[in-house]
This record gives C-alpha cells, structure tokens and sequence, in this order.
C-alpha cells in the first residue's frame, strides 16, 4: 500500500486559503455593497412603448399639473386643432391665474416631430455670403428657434415656463405626479421608489410625453385632400390646381422651396417644411404686450428664448420654417400671431417690398419703417432676394388677387380629416 504523502501539503494549504477569504470578507465594510449583493438590487423599471405612450397620453391632457391647475399640454395643442391653438388669440395665456401672456405663437405639435434633424449649422460670416448658392442656413432642433432637439428637452419646457405651465421646479411638477390618478401606474412603469429622485421622476415623465407624441397615430394621419391627391385616391378642385402649380412655382409662390411638397424615396408623404430657418420681416405685432417696450425685440436665433446663438448677428430675426399641415385650422400665423388671415398671409409675402405701408408701421415722423420688428442694424438679414420677396416698389407682384386666393384654396387641402 502507497501513501499519498502530499495530501498533509495540500490540505494545509486549503485550510490557508479558507482562512484569507474569512478574513477578507470579515474586512469588507459594512457599508459597500459586495458583488454579488449589487447584482441582486432591482435595476430601474424600463417600461415598453405602450406602457410608456399611455403614461404620456394622461400627463399630456392632465391640467393638474399646471401652477394654475387648469392648463394642460393639450389646452394650447389641441388634438381638434392639429394640436395648435384652438383659438385665434396670437399668443397664448398662462401662468398661475392663467393671465400672463406668452411671447410667441403656439407652433403644432404634429407632423414634424418624427422626421426633424438635430440643431445644425453652418457658420454665417457675411449678407454677401448668405447670397450664395453654396450657402445652407441652419436647420434643425424643436419650436421657433430650434433650441431643444428631442421631444424629451421639448416637453419640459411648458412645465417650468413662467408664461405657460408655470410650476417654480422640477420637484413641484413631481409633487403632482405623485398625486395624479395615474400615480401608480407611474410607480409600476418605472420603479415604487421612482417619486424619491425628483429629477429621474421628471425625465421619466419627459420621456413618457415623447414616447406619446411619437407613437399615437393623431401626430401623424396624413389624411388630408393633399394627400389622397398624391395616392390618386382624388383629384384637386380647378383653384386647388391652380394653386399647387402655383405654390411651386419659383418663379411666382416660390412656397415649396421651404414647404417641400415632394414625397420621400421611401414614398412617404411630404410634411411641407425644410426645417430650416428665414427672416422673413414680419411686422411687430401690437397685441403682445411686450412689443409696448421699443427696446424689446424678439430675435427668434439669437435670443430671448435662446441663448447660444446671441452672438451670430447674420442668425438674428431666422425662426423655423413651420409645417403646413393643418394651417388652415389656425387663428393666428408667423411666430408672433401678427396675421389672423390666411389670405393676408399670403398677400404679405407677395406685397411686403412693393406696399411696405400697408403692413408696416410709422416712427415720429411719419415715416413707414420696414421690418419694424428688427432693430436696424439687423434688418439686413430680411430675405429679400427669394420670389416672391424681390420685388421693388413699381414693379408687378409675382402673384395677383385670384392667384392668391388659389394658393390659399390649395393649403386648405392640407388639412386633417378628408374624406373621399
């Protein structure tokens, strides 16, 4: 019989070995989680599409949520409306009582939200060099100065904005969450302990309110005449024709070389904007209060609201080029709700430089001062070299009355809710 006379060694050194981890682990604070226990901590709830789309649909229409308590995301866009205003007013109201007024019009909700690019620009060093053809003006990001670029940043902003939802924090906006009837199923979509971190509560409802405004088909029915048109599934109205023809014209609306008509590669339908932006010199407009201050003026790029681009002179007075779609729902046009007419806002564009009294005001003399609502220094920026903004006092107009009227009747057929 062999004995194994290693075995002593060897045991011993497992009995060493069991005596170090002991003492490692009889080291290891109380107060640090080890491996094997941090894995066993719950991960934060990661809830599905639809859980998260129903969530956002009720933070979306819930009022409750507002300083006022009466103002919801959907008081100003309203479903029937092509989630815009549902009224004419050119700006909105809002704050605590419901009484302050915003400084911008309200811009829909709808149809731009899947398709829009990121904030992008190109630098502007001169008028000179905006003038050519290898120029491209920025593009890009969410409402009129672009200054968010998710629905995520976007839908905060009414919920802290002093002039709209009005709440003072993120922690009051989480205080309502916690209260709102749908209070647990918040709980359930993204943890029990998720209201204790007020800022994870509040990206949690940002996120849900994306998620809705991405996945719920309201956003996007592209169900106009115009769009029943482009499936051969109707054909256009004499005046409706007239007008298409006429809204892409270079040479006479010039309209889609900002309101692209044109269907995708994939075939999907137009949503009538570039996202890109232009000073277009709309008139300052008396009904935001606002304006009553002389050295008040909305530079749309370069400021109030945002702040980043203050320094590009050749941006100031640039707002986005808005969709198309629904815009004959709305009461109030441009970004300060300066025209309540669909018809003047065509004219405007056609008669801007060749009856700039019409539709500008006067300074103390009596003088009409043109793209009142810029300072002067800045008032270079005004496109003025696009059909059908060249024109010159004394020259013909690129479009006549009937031809405006037609144009109108074509952007009637962008409208939601057609039926063959």
């Amino acid at each position: 019989m062999t004995l194994d006379t290693g075995l002593p060694r060897r045991l011993g050194a497992l009995l060493w070995l069991a005596m170090c981890v002991s003492l490692l682990a009889a080291c290891q604070p109380r107060d640090v989680a080890t491996p094997a226990a941090a894995a066993s901590a719950p991960a934060p709830a990661k809830p599905d599409a639809a859980t998260l789309a129903s969530l956002g649909k009720a933070i979306f229409f819930d009022p409750t949520l507002s300083a006022s308590g009466r103002q919801s995301c959907a008081s100003c866009h309203d479903p029937a409306h092509g989630y815009g205003p549902p009224n004419a007013l050119a700006v909105q109201l809002g704050g605590p009582d419901l009484t302050r007024q915003g400084k911008r019009a309200t811009p829909s909700l709808a149809y731009t939200l899947n398709r829009t690019p990121i904030w992008h620009k190109v630098q502007v060093a001169s008028l000179s060099e905006r003038l050519t053809e290898t120029d491209s003006p920025p593009t890009g990001g969410l409402m009129w100065d672009g200054r968010f670029n998710s629905l995520r940043e976007q839908a905060g902003g009414p919920l802290l904005d002093p002039d709209e939802m009005a709440n003072p924090d993120r922690e009051a906006v989480v205080a309502k969450l916690r209260r709102a009837a749908y209070g647990d199923a918040f709980r359930a979509a993204f943890g029990a302990n998720v209201f204790d971190d007020p800022q994870r509560a509040f990206d949690a409802a940002t996120q849900a309110l994306e998620r809705f405004q991405l996945d719920d088909p309201s956003f996007h029915r592209y169900n106009s005449k115009f769009d029943a048109f482009l499936d051969g599934e109707t054909t256009l109205s004499a005046a409706e024709t007239r007008g298409l023809r006429l809204f892409s014209d270079p040479a006479k609306g010039n309209c889609a070389a900002c309101h692209r008509i044109d269907k995708g590669a994939d075939g999907s339908h137009p949503l009538l904007t570039d996202y890109q932006f232009a000073a277009l010199g709309v008139p300052r407009n008396p009904e935001i209060a606002a304006n009553a201050n002389p050295q008040y003026y909305d530079l749309g790029l370069c400021g109030p609201k945002r702040t980043d681009q203050a320094a590009q002179q050749g941006y100031c007075g640039m707002f986005k080029t808005p969709t198309l779609r629904n815009t004959a729902q709305r009461g109030a046009w441009f970004h300060n709700g300066r025209f309540h007419n669909l018809e003047d806002v065509v004219r405007f564009y056609v008669e801007r430089d060749l009856k700039p009294a019409k539709w500008y005001g006067r300074d103390a003399r009596g003088r009409t001062v043109a793209y009142d609502d810029l300072p002067p220094a800045l008032r270079q920026n005004i496109d003025d070299f696009d059909p059908p903004m060249d024109r010159k006092p004394g020259a013909r107009p690129a479009l006549d009355d009937r031809e405006i009227r037609d144009v109108v009747a074509f952007l009637r057929t962008l409208d939601d809710g057609f039926r063959p």
